[in-house]
This record gives C-alpha cells, sequence and structure tokens, in this order.
C-alpha cells in the first residue's frame, strides 16, 4: 500500500466509498491496533495524527471478523487488539448525544448507533459503539467517567438514553452473586 498515493488520492476527513471497492486480498501488512488505541507499524508508534486518520479512512471489518485496508487496487489485512476505534468526545444536540472519534467520525447515538457491551481482550464488559463499515469504538475513559456521572439506572444496568432509546455503560453489581 503506498501512502504517498492514499494522500494524494483522498482527502484524510472524506470517506472514501469502501462499499464499493473489491479489490484482490494482497496480504498481511504489519500494523497493528493496539488494545490501548496506539497504532503500531512494524514495531514503531505511528505519531502522526493525520496518517492514523487516513488510514482509518480506509479501513473496514469484513465478514470474516479480520480488518482491512482497502483500497481500489488492493486489500491488505491489519491486527486489530480489541477494537480500532476511540469515542473521544460527545456533545449534547438537541437532548441527544452526538459522539465524535479520535480520527474525526462523528454518530448520534440513536437506534443505528447504539451502545452495547461488548467483551474486551481482558473479558470485562465494556461499552462499544457502531460507527461505519463494521467499525466499532471503545470509549475514551473519560469520556466513559463524563457519561456515567450523568447516567441513570435502568433494570440491571447504567446508562443514557439518546435518539430514543437505551444506551448501556455497564450491568449494576449488587455483589449478589
Amino acid at each position: 500500500m503506498k501512502l504517498d498515493t492514499l494522500f494524494r488520492q483522498f482527502d484524510a476527513q472524506a470517506m472514501p466509498p469502501l462499499e464499493q471497492w473489491d479489490p484482490p486480498f494482497c496480504g498481511d501488512m504489519d500494523l497493528v491496533i493496539a488494545a490501548n488505541g496506539d497504532w503500531i507499524h512494524e514495531g514503531l508508534p505511528i505519531r502522526r495524527p493525520a496518517l492514523i486518520n487516513l488510514l482509518s479512512r480506509v479501513l473496514r471489518r469484513e465478514a470474516d471478523g479480520d480488518y482491512y485496508l482497502v483500497t481500489p487496487g488492493e486489500k491488505l489485512r491489519i491486527v486489530v487488539e480489541d477494537l480500532p476505534l476511540r469515542v473521544t468526545d460527545a456533545d449534547r444536540i438537541n437532548g441527544d448525544w452526538h459522539a465524535t472519534t479520535a480520527c474525526g467520525d462523528s454518530v448520534p447515538l440513536d437506534a443505528s448507533h447504539r451502545l452495547f457491551l461488548l467483551a474486551a481482550p481482558n473479558g470485562d464488559l465494556l461499552p462499544a459503539l457502531p460507527i461505519r463499515h463494521g467499525l466499532r469504538a471503545r470509549l475514551h475513559r473519560n469520556l466513559f467517567y463524563r457519561w456515567v456521572e450523568l447516567a441513570e439506572q435502568h433494570d440491571d444496568e447504567v446508562g443514557l438514553w439518546s435518539g430514543g432509546v437505551w444506551h448501556s455503560l455497564g450491568r449494576h453489581d449488587d455483589g449478589s452473586t
């Protein structure tokens, strides 16, 4: 994958039409998205936010459960230890929450983008949010605690109402189990 070509072809903030591309599989790329959200290429962390943003725009998860960087001409598999994106901020607009990832994706918390609990690599059930192209995001710790402070209890869960639906931040543990 020629990164200089990608930079010329796509605006780092534009969303290319990944759903229209079906290039041949070209192998594995030595790129890992670590469980802590770091992007690591050939053993070294990527420190350029613009490069991470660009790569995130051509990332998708396919039906086989693997993650791929996709261009019109090639597809490379990468390793994702947990979830590839992080929700770092959120705003309340007209009473509903809108989440923003570190890569600039903005999605409303609604029936199509619903927080749900998903096991992390260590087995803990943590909130996950669907973003696009099969990609999900974890909540950054600061946002998680901000939402917990505003959360309500509903049945055995703690969470938020947004977009007319319940969004779970976690389960209430009363210590009886």
